[in-house]
């Protein structure tokens, strides 16, 4: 089944008691118990399992082509899972250009509690060879990374990581099960902010985890979910489902936006660099091309001028809202260093750009005018 179908239906069904085509949001935090203590659907108690939340679950996996998904209530909360599961003295290998918030948890979190990281550049193999133990258990891929957009082969990263036994986990928020398959790929586990573009309307938090197999592994994430309670809400759950059904036909209008703003700011003369994957230039244009069905909606941009003349061009645009996120059908822009804080490796000239779904030509024009 292709992707726009799996997304308009994948855990949705009419509902058999009232006839209904869009599901329910169930709100109750507890369930009744038969006579003989069972439960009749084996919901319990909201924290441990809810009727929306496994009807997002199952839509999830199914996009994904996963054999089981957990739902969480941010993507940082996923991601704080996946190495929760990992034991003190275990190790985990990262890119140097991950999301600040995932190299934050590792250096400030999970290293003080016990466990052993390494960040390095990922496109360069050898080095992630070089930094393989018997003791590494979580290869963490991000492709297209955040913000610099770099792109990094995940089928060769799952191979070297299978090397040694550990699992290949993948952020795929910015690529979409849409755009980018990494379970085909061999990944193991995939991650997402859905609050990003699964979400798509910038009206919730939530984050999810896909794994390939239902093991021990996936066991002990779906026992984390439960006994730390970092689960969204049934209406966040239920706006999310909604949010997915439409997901396959805005990323078409993201992808096709964002590439034809990359191509107007890569010619003006006040931009030093544009980072987007289809860009012949990007120096990964031909992995991206090979493993991604399109280039996504993100892009990011060095001004000349330095930190102030990028400041400056924010202030002067009227279609980009100043603001932190992405994946919304509005478009945003963000000076990328001054949220990440001092242990930036964001450049102080870097705008992120998130380009939503207006029309192309009314954000060319008004990037345009506020360039000069």
């Amino acid at each position: 089944m292709r992707i726009e179908t799996l997304a308009a239906h994948a855990g949705h069904a009419v509902d058999p008691t009232t006839g209904a085509v869009t599901p329910p949001i169930h709100l109750s935090t507890t369930f009744e118990r038969e006579r003989d203590l069972s439960y009749r659907e084996g919901h319990v108690y909201a924290r441990t399992s809810n009727p929306t939340r496994q009807l997002l679950e199952r839509s999830l996996a199914e996009l994904e082509g996963g054999a089981s998904a957990i739902a969480f209530s941010s993507g940082l909360a996923a991601t704080s899972a996946t190495f929760q599961v990992l034991a003190p003295g275990d190790h985990v290998i990262a890119p140097a250009d991950a999301y600040y918030g995932t190299l934050k948890l590792l250096r400030e979190v999970f290293g003080p509690w016990g466990l052993e990281a390494d960040a390095c550049d990922m496109s360069d193999l050898a080095a992630v060879e070089r930094l393989l133990r018997p003791n590494t258990k979580i290869l963490w891929v991000e492709t297209p990374s955040n913000p610099l957009l770099r792109i990094v082969d995940i089928a060769a990263l799952a191979g070297l990581a299978h090397r040694v036994g550990a699992r290949c986990v993948v952020d795929n928020t910015w690529a979409t099960p849409v755009l980018q398959r990494p379970l085909d790929l061999g990944a193991d586990l995939v991650m997402h902010s859905t609050t990003k573009y699964l979400g798509g309307h910038s009206d919730l938090v939530g984050g999810a985890l896909v794994s390939r197999a239902d093991d021990d592994f996936t066991a002990k994430l779906r026992a984390l979910q439960g006994l730390g309670g970092a689960i969204p809400s049934p209406f966040d759950c239920w706006l999310l489902l909604r949010g997915i059904r439409s997901l396959p036909w805005r990323m078409r209008g993201h992808c096709a936006n964002a590439a034809a703003v990359a191509r107007f700011l890569a010619r003006h003369p006040a931009i030093e660099a544009v980072h987007f994957p289809g860009l012949p230039t990007h120096p990964a244009h031909d992995i991206a091309a090979r493993q991604m069905s399109d280039f996504g909606g993100m892009l990011s941009i060095q001004v000349r001028g330095g930190e102030a003349a990028a400041i400056a061009l924010t202030n002067r645009l009227t279609l980009f809202t100043r603001a932190t996120s992405l994946g919304g059908p509005e478009s945003l822009i963000e000076h990328r260093a001054s949220v990440e804080g001092p242990t930036t490796i964001s450049p102080p000239n870097l705008l992120r750009v998130s380009v939503g779904l207006e029309n192309a030509e009314d954000l060319i024009e008004d990037l345009e005018r506020a360039l000069g």
